[in-house]
């Protein structure tokens, strides 16, 4: 009879069931601010009226996460969240301006 090789829980590979490399803490937090990110342009452009205008804003800031999803650099990901707070702070101001 041959001995079952078992694998246990506490040996790992880096990787999860998929192939994928476990996130760090560091990439976690900064996936998490991305999200909350994304969340806050949404519900922004929705508070907008029906146009055009919507439409482009939201392919816009998708393409822009789409574009970058793949990007795994620590300092890259925090300057892009960074860059992307800055423009989405100075689409509302423009926004606020303009709608009163």
């Amino acid at each position: 009879m041959k001995a079952a090789r078992r694998l246990y829980a506490t040996i790992s590979s880096g990787n999860d069931v998929k192939g994928k490399p476990f996130l760090t803490l560091e990439h976690f937090v900064q996936r998490s601010r991305a999200l909350a990110l994304w969340r806050d342009i949404v519900r922004s452009i929705h508070q907008l009226p029906k146009s055009s205008t919507r439409e482009e804003l939201r392919t816009f800031a998708r393409g822009e996460f789409e574009r970058n999803k793949f990007v795994h650099d620590l300092g890259h990901i925090r300057y892009l969240i960074s860059t992307g707070k800055t423009q989405f702070d100075s689409m509302r101001r423009y926004l606020e301006q303009n709608a009163l």
